[in-house]
């Protein structure tokens, strides 16, 4: 079951079981106070339950997202998230009692304050269950899918490099760095330097699930300088970055990877050379990148040669580790001269 519908079915059903167990109390009247107040009761109830599951997803749940809780240390997080639940007790109060006003369960004569610390009391403890599940929830599931990530990183761990940094680019990047020694001096230090950018990054992030777009955009970037300099004129490269892209992250390697991919089964077979364009847009909470590249997509061997360690298949798959179904991968041609690679990764459920 993809994450956001189970999200989804246990909102439903522990609000569902909230309401019913509240309902039956009402229902029996423990105090004895007649027909008309138990009806107010259960009209009150309907309201409250609505404004509390309204307030938990679009407010609790999504200052958590936003704030991006998950990923900070758990003594840290607890007394930011007593003060959300507070904040939303007070708020599920007030726009609950203002409800009844409406609905005419209450008099407006009744005590307000009294009324508000009952409620937001009540409904603060409310919410910190809800939080505590809720943070329950994705631990669970960041657990199941990093078990499920580590196996599959391990079975294509020897691919996955090859993939990223293969033995053919450092030879071509060296070569070419070791023309420029006594050409141009200043050139090969900046291509050195490049290189061990590349070499640095690919160690550190080798292990990480993901990093942010901007360091691995700035890896493609030193990648594409090294190409530049063997291919020279052959090669020319444009960037268009939306500049919310930055607040995303990406498995790491994912883009050079294809960045390379597009050289070797594109430009690299042209004897005029061709172009590169990295191209992202952030739509809907999700970031899309593509790259264009001159040449032509055959699907047959792509396929082929991505199994020997090219690595499209493995980003299919660290994708669909990573994201669910939630992000999606497609590379197809554009006017028979133009492949495009496209990749659509979502903020985090």
């Amino acid at each position: 079951m993809r994450k956001t519908k189970l999200y989804w079915l246990l909102q439903l059903l522990g609000w569902g079981l909230y309401f019913s167990a509240n309902y039956i109390t009402v229902s029996f009247d423990p105090q004895g106070l007649g027909k008309e107040a138990v009806a107010e009761q259960k009209i009150q109830l309907i309201i409250h339950t609505v404004v509390l599951f309204l307030i938990s997803h679009f407010f609790v749940r999504s200052i958590i997202i936003w704030r991006k809780w998950f990923r900070i240390n758990i003594t840290r997080v607890i007394p930011r998230i007593l003060g959300v639940n507070l904040l939303a007790g007070v708020l599920g109060s007030v726009i609950s009692y203002l409800l009844y006003l409406v609905w005419g369960t209450v008099s407006s004569d009744d005590p307000f304050i009294t009324e508000l610390l009952i409620s937001t009391l009540a409904y603060s403890i409310i919410f910190i269950l809800w939080s505590t599940i809720y943070f329950l929830y994705q631990f669970l599931q960041s657990y199941n899918q990093t078990l499920k990530y580590e196996a599959a990183m391990n079975e294509m761990h020897l691919n996955q490099l090859k993939a990223q940094l293969n033995p053919h680019f450092i030879f071509n990047a060296l070569n070419s760095m070791r023309a420029l020694v006594d050409e141009e001096p200043v050139k090969a230090k900046i291509a050195i330097t490049q290189l061990s950018n590349i070499l640095r990054n690919s160690l550190i992030t080798d292990k990480k699930r993901t990093v942010n777009f901007g360091n691995e955009l700035n890896t493609v970037k030193d990648y594409l300088a090294l190409e530049g300099i063997r291919f020279e004129e052959r090669l020319k490269v444009t960037y268009s970055i939306h500049p919310e892209s930055y607040r995303y992250d990406v498995p790491p390697m994912m883009m050079q990877t294809l960045v390379e991919n597009a050289i070797k089964h594109g430009v690299s077979n042209l004897m005029k050379g061709g172009v590169i364009e990295i191209k992202t847009e952030v739509a809907n909470s999700f970031l899309v990148l593509r790259i264009k590249n001159s040449g032509h997509f055959k699907e047959k061997a792509i396929n082929q040669k991505s199994r020997k360690g090219v690595g499209l298949e493995n980003t299919r798959e660290r994708l669909k580790l990573i994201y669910g179904e939630a992000a999606s991968f497609k590379i197809y041609n554009e006017n028979n001269n133009f492949v495009i690679t496209e990749v659509k990764i979502p903020q985090c459920i």
